[in-house]
């Protein structure tokens, strides 16, 4: 079936992704999925979507969310979330996702932030499934920009405006999520993070967890798929990124990519990049 990933195991199960070449800083999303449970992951942008048909399970800062149709789902940048479905036939969903320096460049406002990941709002998740269906079929960069503003403003009463993110003290396992973004690309140890913030292997992967909802390795792997599609999209051959991303080889970037996006990173890119 067109659109399937040679990974997924069921039929019914496709994905597909699409950029605007003339807007950078832009990701649009269809998917149906019946089977396949997606593995921790980031986007490392605000992901705006609809609950088209069924119901989505997946974890998000700590909680199990059960998202059903015509649910509005809103989500952080920088926050590791799970997949799977919560109905017999699966789920059916659209999404955008809009880089924070995009969504800031676009609307004149700064420090975004949604406080609640799942909206029980019909009417406005039908106009985002609708508008981001939209999107999929513009070409100029008016009609898109058009669209986005629509857009924005059908989900903003859901936005926040506080500086930095919610509220929040300070923790020192930030520290680590900053290490890892920074040295991704190289092999690290868990004795190398644990001696950041002077702990024991053993305490700090119990506490860094017990803080994230994520063990190390899984941040670090979230960071290395989301460098992976940067490259991807630039253009630069699956090997290449893999190397550069910290993998392996192209089968490891093949195998983490489909686990955790449903698509494998040669037909996402081939979705992705202008023809």
């Amino acid at each position: 079936m067109q659109g399937v990933p040679e990974q997924f195991s069921d039929e019914r199960d496709s994905a597909q992704f699409r950029h605007l070449p003339q807007l950078s800083g832009v990701e649009l999303y269809h998917a149906h999925i019946t089977k396949y449970a997606f593995e921790p992951h980031t986007h490392e942008a605000f992901g705006i979507g609809a609950i088209t048909l069924g119901a989505e399970r997946f974890r998000y800062r700590g909680e199990q969310l059960v998202a059903p149709a015509d649910s509005l789902v809103l989500m952080n940048p920088d926050e590791l979330h799970t997949g799977e479905s919560a109905s017999e036939h699966g789920w059916q969903y659209r999404m955008i996702y809009l880089e924070p320096h995009f969504l800031e460049s676009l609307t004149g406002k700064r420090d975004w932030w949604f406080n609640r990941a799942v909206n029980h709002d019909a009417l406005r998740a039908r106009k985002i499934s609708y508008l981001i269906g939209q999107l999929w079929q513009a070409r100029d960069s008016l009609t898109q920009q058009g669209l986005l503003l629509n857009m924005v403003e059908t989900f903003s009463d859901y936005g926040q405006h506080a500086p930095g993110g919610p509220r929040e003290a300070p923790h020192r396992f930030n520290r680590i999520r900053d290490y890892l973004h920074d040295n991704y690309m190289h092999p690290l140890t868990l004795e190398e993070l644990a001696a950041e913030v002077s702990l024991s292997p053993y305490h700090f992967q119990r506490q860094f967890k017990a803080y994230y909802h994520v063990t190390p390795h899984q941040m670090l792997m979230a960071i290395r798929l989301w460098r992976a599609k940067q490259q991807l999209t630039a253009g630069l051959p699956a090997a290449d990124v893999a190397l550069t991303c910290g993998l392996t080889d192209q089968a490891h970037l093949t195998r983490s990519f489909a686990r955790r996006y449903g698509i494998t990173p040669v037909r996402y890119q081939k979705q992705v990049r202008p023809r």
